[in-house]
């Protein structure tokens, strides 16, 4: 059985300070760049590679500083993939989502065929040799992390130690093996290679974030993440710079940019065969760290996209044996396979790598922005850029990225542009129709003319338009104001809209002319809302509107009186296409931000046997308080509290005891005083079935949503809509406030207009 949904959210322990956050950054970014790229940035850009390196940590530690803030105001599993797609919506996370995806798979690649240069260091391998190694060893990590190995852990921090040392190593006895004059020229190839060579490097970069993601497991995160993520950027980069320094200076240039095995030959030039031998087990050993760790990153990622319906959660789905993503796993490493047979070349390799993540890390900047000055509710970071920092660092760190790619090669532009194509294509033919985060940049550009909040007085906002069922959605709504006036201290008021649309082809006072009936109509329909309110001792005040949309226009009038508040007929129909509820009533379910009861009409006029489905949703207790209100509105009503369990395990709990508790917890924090029953169903086969059975025994059926944001295939979930078109009684389906941020149009409108 699923857990109680009153239970409290379970927390992760912040086990973490600085030290212990430091030491998993630099773990992730001591890696196979710093053994494999001396001899290509030697190459690419001669002595002044050190200033590439320089370049990488500066961008990076930008781009540490605009994490850190939003990884404290949103420590989630995802990353950078997450704060993108949660400030710009799932456009830019499924761009973002691919990016990281794509970049991680490039840079496993790049990581094996460095593993397999480093092994020329004991049998001549040729470039056909070093990819068949490649491949046999990212194919034995494939199989690896399919299986799943619980000494990883233990093991990565042995490695890094390893690595650690034999770096300071190397470094101590080379600066005193330096030769000055191979400096000159410093910069042969100009400043504009020394740019295009700090995208090559970059991929050493990437692994920083890895703190963001442990975000709330730190103690202290406003001070220890920040200040850990700052000095897990600097620490590798002070090495990379001395490394391409010692190697600049005891190898001539060209020597390092032949070799296969850049580091290890510039060690035996001064420790001699046990030095380069020690470089070569450090290459092996950070080649292979790196790879696994990619690997696993790229995991995540897919679950992270998956849990927002970005990629199909087919991809997620977890071995019944070894418990890991293994479909993750298995697609991930087919395209690492592929990329290394199919020759493409290891500094291309690297260069879509880097070219992956800076476009990633340039979006994580803009929202720094947009969080920022949208403020949705629950961003409230520990750690916030102090001062000018904000908007300086954004600002510098969203160029220099976007400069440091526009330096790159045509060829890298194109591969790096096709991942980025590929993620716009999956957004617009399978995403959209099913990821639900909205982007918050309408509100970013409209932070100033922020929404109010409800007025003072509960508003009901009932759209009315056919008398049949003008005074049964009136009664309810009256119920609904006066159970929220008496339970906290609020006037309630009903506000009813009665639309008459007019085409576009007609100015809406020719629509007012000639449209004389319908005027009437809708006039005669406000009339009797107001003997009706009048009747239910309830506040009205009435609106007649002649516009070009129902559905605006109403929109427009919930926004106006600040409501509380919408109740919407339904004829029962549900579409299959383009619409879903109707093409009135979907637009409002989808925008209105207020709580919302969209009500189907039974055969009775009265209320009679009222029913609430108690689950585990999100708005079950909404259900449970709507039942409570409108059975009170009928003095001969009943009111029955409904839960479906399914048959215990191995008879480790009674199902029905469980139902009857999970009832009386939802009607305590639903504030139900009035007397119900209780009734638990213990269903074996189809639970839609056995809830469409039920129902049938009441006259008024009430249900929470299921879901706290539409996709396209339903807007409260699919049972609680298949429960209003298939039950033959009154069906209430209950949604409750939820944030709707400003479309992006709508933001520039409500900016322009102050």
């Amino acid at each position: 059985m699923a857990a109680d949904e009153s239970a409290p959210e379970q927390e992760l322990a912040r086990d973490l300070g600085f030290l212990e956050a430091y030491t998993i950054g630099v773990g992730t970014m001591i890696g196979a760049g710093i053994f494999v790229l001396p001899g290509i940035v030697a190459n690419n850009a001669g002595p002044a590679g050190m200033i590439s390196f320089l370049i990488g940590g500066v961008v990076s530690l930008l781009t540490a500083l605009s994490l850190s803030e939003l990884a404290t105001g949103m420590p989630k599993a995802g990353g950078s993939y997450y704060y993108v797609n949660t400030a710009l919506g799932s456009f830019f996370g499924s761009i973002v989502g691919w990016s990281m995806w794509g970049g991680l798979m490039f840079a496993t690649a790049f990581y094996m065929l460095g593993f397999g240069q480093y092994l020329t260091y004991f049998m001549p391998l040729g470039e056909t040799g070093v990819a068949i190694a490649a491949l046999v060893m990212a194919g034995l990590l494939v199989g690896v992390n399919y299986r799943g190995v619980k000494e990883a852990g233990s093991l990565q921090n042995l490695i890094v130690i390893l690595l650690i040392g034999f770096i300071l190593v190397f470094l101590s006895f080379g600066v005193f093996n330096i030769d000055w004059g191979t400096f000159r020229p410093f910069n042969p190839n100009g400043w504009g290679a020394v740019a295009s060579t700090a995208a090559t490097v970059y991929v050493t970069f990437i692994g920083f974030e890895v703190i963001a993601t442990s975000a709330e497991e730190i103690k202290n995160p406003g001070r220890n993440l920040p200040l850990s993520m700052i000095a897990s950027v600097l620490t590798p980069t002070v090495f990379y710079v001395l490394v391409m320094l010692v190697s600049t200076g005891v190898l001539p240039v060209a020597e390092l940019a032949e070799s296969y095995i850049p580091v290890a030959d510039v060690a035996d030039q001064y420790l001699g065969e046990i030095g380069a031998l020690m470089m070569v087990l450090g290459a092996v050993l950070a080649t292979v760290s790196s790879a696994n760790a990619s690997i696993l990153s790229a995991a995540r990622v897919n679950f992270a996209m998956g849990r927002d319906k970005i990629l199909t959660s087919w991809l997620n789905n977890i071995h019944p044996d070894y418990r890991t993503p293994y479909r993750a796993i298995l697609v991930t490493g087919a395209v690492i396979l592929g990329l290394i047979a199919l020759g493409v070349g290891i500094e291309t390799l690297a260069d879509v790598a880097s070219f992956a993540y800076l476009v990633t890390y340039a979006l994580v900047h803009v929202a720094v922005f947009v969080m920022r000055r949208a403020e949705p509710e629950g961003y409230d970071p520990d750690f916030r850029l102090p001062g000018l920092a904000y908007p300086i660092v954004p600002i510098l760190g969203f160029f220099s990225c976007i400069v440091i790619v526009a330096q790159m090669r045509p060829l890298v532009l194109f591969i790096g542009g096709g991942i980025l194509l590929v993620g716009v294509v999956w957004y617009l033919v399978y995403a959209r129709t099913r990821a639900v985060k909205p982007s918050l940049v309408g509100e970013a550009i409209a932070a100033e003319g922020r929404r109010v909040p409800p007025s003072g007085r509960y508003r009901v906002v009932i759209p009315i338009a056919n008398p049949n069922t003008e005074q049964f959605l009136l009664r309810l709504g009256a119920a609904i104001a006066s159970g929220h006036a008496d339970a906290n201290g609020r006037e309630a008021e009903l506000i009813a809209v009665s639309v008459i649309e007019v085409p576009q082809q007609t100015s809406l006072e020719q629509g007012i002319q000639f449209e004389e009936e319908r005027v009437q109509r809708q006039q005669e329909l406000l009339k009797n809302a107001r003997a009706m309110a009048e009747d239910l001792n309830v506040g009205i005040r009435t609106r007649a509107i002649v516009g070009r949309s129902v559905g605006d226009a109403i929109l427009n009038v919930v926004e106006e009186e600040r409501a509380s508040h919408v109740v919407l007929g339904w004829t029962g129909r549900r579409k299959r296409f383009e619409h879903i509820l109707g093409t009135n009533i979907d637009p409002i379910v989808r925008e209105t931000s207020c709580e919302l009861t969209v009500v189907k009409k039974g055969p009775k006029k009265e209320v009679g046997e009222v029913v609430a489905l108690v689950g585990q949703g999100p708005y079950t207790r909404l259900a449970a308080r709507r039942a409570a209100e409108f059975s009170q509105s009928d003095p001969d009503a009943g009111l029955t509290m409904l839960n479906v369990q399914r048959p215990a395990e191995n008879g480790e709990y009674d199902p029905e005891e469980e139902g009857r508790a999970l009832i009386e917890s939802v009607a305590k924090e639903a504030n139900v005083d009035e007397d119900y029953k209780e009734r638990v169903l213990v269903a074996d086969g189809d639970i839609r079935e056995t809830l469409l059975d039920a129902v049938e025994d009441y006259d008024t059926i009430c249900v929470g949503a299921t879901r706290s944001t539409a996709v396209a295939q339903a807007l409260f979930g699919s049972i609680p809509e298949e429960i209003g078109e298939k039950s033959e009684g009154t069906v209430a389906l209950a949604r409750g406030a939820v944030y709707q941020p400003r479309s992006v149009s709508q933001g520039l409108i409500d900016w322009l207009s102050g």
